[in-house]
């Protein structure tokens, strides 16, 4: 499973940034005969379609999102959410007795558990009773409660070949000050993330200058770099 730190600056990178235009607006979802038209496209590999269905799917992530508020940054948690959407999009078969909203919301929640959980092993905390959200009746839910084998948008991903160059080109990409604060926000040499307050106190600066040059840098990588060689076909 390649669900880790990288893989979350991969989909603020390639991802999110992609598929939301404008602050807090998301298109209303299709009616039920263009979505189906939609999907039969996508399954023909017509990318346009799928970009539609992603667009106007982002409502139902952000609402997901707002049930672990606090858990984590509401920036991340859209990331990793518009991922599980993406990945919905593309397995999701009509016929097998679930509809598109619920197999998409299912998809998006594992996404965001897959990043909790992942953020408590970062802190050396984990444990299988580790509470990590609720479920759709309100009932908590526990790390060994949401354990899965699914894999991730990432899965095809050869790990370690894969890490090193995204590295290697970020290096090249970005001006020491820039990759330095991207390295202690996403682990790059540690695996061990740590959020804007901690970078900020660390290098002496405001966290308000932190996450402008954070943008900036992810912006920057966007323009250089090609998804189709970290994220797979």
């Amino acid at each position: 499973m390649f669900f880790d730190v990288i893989g979350l600056l991969l989909s603020k990178i390639f991802v999110f940034t992609g598929v939301v235009q404008g602050k807090g607006s998301f298109p209303k979802p299709l009616p039920p005969e263009e979505e189906k038209k939609y999907l039969a496209l996508a399954r023909a590999g017509n990318a346009e379609a799928k970009n539609i269905l992603v667009r106007h799917n982002m409502r139902l992530v952000a609402h997901i999102v707002k049930k672990y508020s606090g858990a984590a940054e509401t920036d991340d948690l859209m990331s990793v959410g518009s991922i599980g959407l993406i990945k919905a999009i593309n397995t999701y078969q009509e016929g097998k007795g679930t509809q598109l909203a619920t197999y998409t919301a299912r998809c998006i929640e594992n996404e965001i558990l897959m990043l909790l959980r992942a953020g408590k092993k970062h802190k050396n905390t984990l444990s299988l009773s580790d509470p990590v959200g609720f479920d759709k009746d309100g009932n908590e839910l526990t790390i060994m409660d949401v354990v899965a084998e699914e894999e991730s948008v990432f899965s095809q991903v050869e790990q370690s070949i894969r890490k090193e160059k995204f590295v290697k080109l970020l290096k090249n990409i970005l001006n020491m000050r820039e990759y330095t604060i991207i390295t202690l926000r996403y682990g790059l040499e540690d695996g061990v993330p740590l959020p804007q307050r901690e970078v900020a106190k660390k290098l002496g600066i405001s966290r308000s200058y932190i996450s402008r040059i954070e943008k900036k840098a992810i912006q920057k990588a966007r323009e250089y770099l090609k998804p189709e060689d970290f994220l797979g076909e």
